[in-house]
């Protein structure tokens, strides 16, 4: 049989990590997170990494493999997730199973990722002088206009992620690649429980997160909130609570409210995807287990 990669997606709080960890109990293998926050050590409650029991369980890569510090980008870990899988197959693995939310990661690792245009400074410099006069809201509003189908997938949250959006929206598209053929098969599982009981679930995990010392790992890390790395949901609202901006109930409702919208933006981008296909966390092993057979 030909080695294969199993990708398990899906919005945020909706049960990957379990669902990938019983499936690699039932055939052997070992996990590869396409988590993009769950790679930085220093983030562990707030990216709601596995815990340790569940580390111990399967072998997991790509999880507290980088400092905040670092930049690692998706086509460092395109490089360095084939390098390992075809480690995992030499072996004798059959199946790797990939996990995680993070759209543009899952995409880099399956297909790679198309040429990026050339920075224009010029561009770039008038986008960070509006960010610091305006706000965030005028680089949502700029990237709303731009591209509506962007604005729906990217983090609102994130200013690095919008000024960048930007910059590729406001410049001639480059020719796409096309999608590279890996030496492996890919099949894809997606996901999905009704919007409403998402929602309980995104509630209640922020609750946990809260419980777990959520506060405490954020304080730690306050000092570095310019970090890219760190220009993320449950970190950016408790650091405004730190520079008294909001007080600690409204920085956790505002959590909740935006680990929701992150989630139906992952939607919108693995809904596109016409190779997923969808399972509930309920029967999602069986089915994919008689998906492979």
């Amino acid at each position: 049989m030909q080695p294969t990669l199993i990708v398990i997606t899906g919005p945020t709080a909706v049960g990957k990590t379990k669902l990938a960890i019983d499936l690699a109990l039932q055939l052997k293998a070992e996990i590869i997170s396409t988590d993009s926050r769950q790679f930085f050590k220093e983030m562990t409650i707030g990216t709601a990494k596995p815990n340790q029991e569940e580390l111990n369980i399967v072998p997991h890569h790509f999880i507290n493999n980088c400092a905040v510090i670092d930049y690692y980008s998706a086509g460092d870990f395109e490089r360095d997730a084939l390098k390992k899988i075809e480690e995992l197959f030499s072996k004798g693995l059959q199946y790797v199973i990939a996990v995680g939310g993070s759209g543009l990661y899952v995409k880099a690792l399956c297909e790679g990722l198309d040429e990026m245009p050339e920075v224009d400074l010029e561009l770039r410099n008038d986008i960070i002088a509006n960010f610091e006069l305006h706000g965030i809201a005028w680089l949502q509003e700029k990237l709303k206009a731009l591209d509506t189908e962007k604005y729906a997938r990217v983090d609102h949250h994130n200013p690095q992620r919008l000024m960048r959006a930007i910059e590729l929206a406001s410049q001639a598209p480059v020719e796409l690649k096309p999608k590279v053929t890996r030496p492996f098969k890919i099949v894809k599982f997606g996901l999905e429980v009704p919007r409403e009981e998402l929602y309980d679930r995104i509630n209640k995990r922020v609750d946990l997160m809260m419980l777990e010392g959520l506060l405490e790992e954020a304080k730690a890390l306050h000092a570095m909130r310019h970090l890219n790395a760190l220009q993320t949901v449950g970190y950016n609202e408790l650091f405004d609570f730190f520079e008294e901006k909001l007080d600690l109930q409204k920085a956790v409702h505002l959590i909740k409210q935006h680990t929701r919208n992150y989630a139906k933006r992952q939607m919108t981008w693995f809904k596109a995807d016409p190779n997923i296909e969808w399972v509930s966390p309920d029967n999602g092993l069986s089915q994919i287990l008689n998906t492979l057979n």
